[in-house]
C-alpha cells in the first residue's frame, strides 16, 4: 500500500497545477504556488502548494503547507480532503481516475464504517457534489447560455464535473464525459440526492447518448433550489425551466423537482402563503399540478399555476425571448409579485 501511495503522489506531482485547479478550484497560483484557504477548498491564502519541483523528496511538487494549522502533506492528501474522503482505497481510486490509471482492486478491511459509498446513494451524490466545481467559465455556462439562460443568477446548486462517469445503458464500459452537477437538497438544505446532465466538450448542447440526465440520491420531495423560499415560491419540473422563469423572475426563490412524479411530492415549506407551480404542458404536468396544489390548497396556502404557451417555459425562452417571457408572465402572477418582474 505504501509503494502504491509513493508512486500515485509521484505521478499526480508530475501535474500539480491540474491537480489543483480540479481539486482546489478556489484558488489561484501565485509564482512556483497554488495558494488556498486548507485543503478542503475553502477559499483563503494560508495553505501553499508547490508546483514545481523533484517528483518526491524535500521541496517535492505537490507538497504542502498550511500556515493557519501548520498541516502539511502531499497532493493524495488534497484529494482526501478536497473529497471527503477516509478510506485509502477511496482515495487511489479517485487518484487514479484523475489519471486516467486502470483500477486495481484493493484488499479492504472487514469495516462496515470503512466501506465507501454505495453507488447512487445520497452520500455517493455528495461526494460527487464535492469533487465538481463552479460553473463560471465552463461548458456548464455555454450550454445555458444556448438555451437562452444567462447570465445565470445564484447558481450555487450547479457545479461542473468535466470527467463524470457515464454508463451506457447497454452495459458498455463507463465513460468519463462533461457534466452540469446539480445539488438536490431538502428544506433545511441537506444535501439528500445529485442530478447529472451530461454536456458536449463544448457546451453546445447535452452530450450524444441514450440519456444524458440522470439522478442519484434521495429524490423524493426534496429539490434543486435556487434562492430561500420564505413567503413565496415558484416550483416546477426541469431545471433549465426553472432558470428560464428566474431570468424573468430574478426576486423570486424557485426549485426544480426535476420530474413530474416528484413535482407533485415535493415538501412544502410552512411559511409559504403563495405558491407558483410552473407546469409542463403535458398529461403528466396538469397531474403533477393538480395534485400539488391540492396538497397546497389543503395547508391554506394560496397556488396559481403558470402555463407556457409551449411544452415549458425554457421552450418560450428560447422561442420568442425574454421579454416576451415576462409579457406573458406578467397577467398569471398575484399583483404583489408583478415588481419582481426585473425589465431587459
Amino acid at each position: 500500500m505504501a509503494r502504491d501511495a509513493a508512486e500515485l503522489s509521484r505521478r499526480l506531482a508530475r501535474d500539480a497545477e491540474a491537480v489543483c485547479r480540479h481539486y482546489l478550484p478556489n484558488g489561484r497560483r501565485q509564482g512556483q504556488y497554488w495558494t488556498i484557504g486548507d485543503a478542503r477548498n475553502t477559499p483563503g491564502r494560508s495553505m501553499f502548494v508547490r508546483l514545481k519541483g523533484p517528483e518526491a523528496g524535500p521541496g517535492a511538487a505537490g507538497h504542502w503547507t498550511d500556515a493557519a494549522t501548520s498541516e502539511h502533506g502531499d497532493l493524495l492528501d488534497v484529494i482526501r480532503e478536497s473529497c471527503g474522503l477516509t478510506s485509502f482505497g477511496d482515495v487511489a481510486e479517485e487518484a487514479r481516475r484523475f489519471l486516467s490509471l486502470p483500477q486495481v482492486e484493493l484488499v479492504r478491511p472487514n469495516n462496515p464504517k470503512a466501506s465507501c459509498a454505495a453507488m447512487g446513494s445520497p452520500d455517493a451524490a455528495r461526494r460527487l457534489i464535492a469533487m465538481a466545481q463552479p460553473i463560471r467559465g465552463t461548458p456548464v455556462e455555454t450550454y445555458l447560455a444556448g438555451r437562452g439562460i444567462a447570465p445565470v443568477d445564484d447558481a450555487g446548486a450547479l457545479r461542473y464535473h468535466p470527467r463524470c462517469y457515464y454508463r451506457p445503458d447497454d452495459g458498455g464500459p463507463a465513460e468519463r464525459r462533461p457534466a452540469m452537477i446539480a445539488s438536490v437538497t431538502d428544506l433545511q438544505g441537506r444535501i439528500t440526492g445529485a442530478h447529472r446532465t451530461w454536456l458536449a466538450p463544448d457546451g453546445s448542447g447535452k452530450a450524444a447518448v441514450t440519456t444524458p440526465r440522470r439522478a442519484m440520491g434521495n429524490l423524493l420531495g426534496h429539490a434543486v433550489r435556487f434562492g430561500v423560499a420564505e413567503d413565496v415560491l415558484a416550483v416546477g419540473e426541469g431545471i433549465e425551466t426553472m432558470l428560464s422563469l428566474r431570468a424573468a423572475l430574478p426576486g423570486m426563490p424557485m426549485a426544480a423537482a426535476l420530474s413530474a412524479g416528484h413535482l407533485g411530492a415535493l415538501e412544502i415549506p410552512r411559511s409559504l402563503r403563495r405558491l407558483y407551480i410552473a407546469r409542463d404542458a403535458d398529461p403528466a404536468g396538469d397531474k403533477a399540478a393538480a395534485t400539488l396544489t391540492a396538497r397546497a390548497t389543503a395547508a391554506d396556502i394560496t397556488v396559481r399555476v403558470l402555463s407556457p404557451r409551449g411544452g415549458d417555459f425554457n421552450d418560450d425562452l428560447q422561442a420568442t425571448g425574454l421579454d416576451d417571457l415576462r409579457a406573458a408572465l406578467r397577467p398569471q402572477l398575484a399583483p404583489e409579485d408583478a415588481g419582481r418582474i426585473r425589465e431587459g
